[in-house]
């Protein structure tokens, strides 16, 4: 694919800004457009970045190549499928979908169209930097933690959806083994859906990962913890540096990382036909979406 990529943006809220503000800048694609179901957001967003305001998703998905979909979580799946439905590439910030039938639809409907479909699973650039997947060692213990404080966003889906899911992913990630069992507990505070979780899962070969999350914890915390044979790596995403005791060489690459602009940079790679892959894909999407699923039922939510 030639010619600067025409891209659009679903949303115009914080994330739908970061995501208007990276195609704007991005050498060889032009931001097209924004929808927001509020005109004046999706106006103000529009303007800051060179494109405009579209009154509809289809009219928006008629003058693009590309979009982002940075919808709140639960309408992911819809603006997902409208975009594959128009022969549209995609990238949809985390959950994929909230339930396997619509990561199946989506997943089919990318294939049938030949189009290419990213999920935002941003922490995935800097374990890929660091050269952790690369490792051949295979890890033997995961923990993470995940916590934010109370906040008014996100709150359509579960703590599990919205935050654990990134460590879920990354656990995927690093191994080739299959998820065996879950146990797990948690609790809803604020409404019924869950806002803390505690998970353990057990994988085919042996390897354990536990997760702990949280949406209205006292302070920020995510860190992770992955124990090999050979030693422990040990990674701090808020302060932006990791410890290493394998032997294994990793790059330090934390300072002046851009996780979203390598995400997206990967899935514009992608569409041009420049990488076989973005760096987290729709089956990525519908393997993590699947064992954040698997937890949600452990807990008997």
């Amino acid at each position: 694919m030639s010619g600067p990529l025409r891209a659009g943006v679903v949303g115009a809220g914080v994330f739908g800004g970061h995501h208007a503000a990276h195609f704007g800048a991005m050498s060889g694609v032009a931001l097209a457009g924004v929808f927001d179901p509020h005109p004046e957001r999706a106006g103000a967003l529009a303007a800051r970045h060179g494109g405009r305001a579209f009154a509809n998703l289809d009219d928006l998905l008629a003058e693009v190549d590309v979009v982002s979909i940075a919808s709140p979580a639960s309408a992911h799946a819809k603006g997902v499928l409208a975009a594959l439905g128009a022969g549209r590439h995609v990238y949809v910030e985390k959950p994929l979908a909230t339930d396997l039938a619509d990561a199946d639809a989506i997943l089919g409907l990318a294939a049938g169209q030949g189009r290419v479909v990213a999920c935002g699973f941003l922490e995935r650039a800097s374990f890929r930097d660091m050269g952790l997947f690369a490792l051949r060692e295979r890890p033997i213990r995961l923990e993470a933690t995940r916590a934010g404080l109370a906040s008014p966003r996100n709150l359509d889906v579960s703590v599990v959806l919205d935050l654990m899911i990134h460590d879920l992913d990354l656990a995927l990630a690093i191994t080739e083994a299959q998820p065996l069992a879950v146990e797990a507990e948690g609790a809803a505070v604020t409404n019924a859906l869950l806002d803390e979780a505690e998970a353990e899962v057990t994988f085919d070969d042996g390897f354990t990962a536990v997760f702990r999350t949280s949406r209205i914890a006292d302070a920020r915390e995510r860190t992770m913890r992955v124990t090999y044979p050979s030693g422990e790596i040990t990674v701090d995403f808020l302060a932006r540096a990791f410890t290493n005791t394998t032997g294994h060489a990793l790059a330090p690459v934390f300072e002046g990382a851009d996780p979203l602009g390598a995400s997206l940079a990967a899935f514009i790679a992608a569409v041009r036909g420049e990488a076989a892959s973005p760096l987290a894909n729709g089956l990525d999407g519908a393997r993590a979406l699947d064992l954040a699923l698997a937890v949600e039922q452990a807990v008997g939510r």
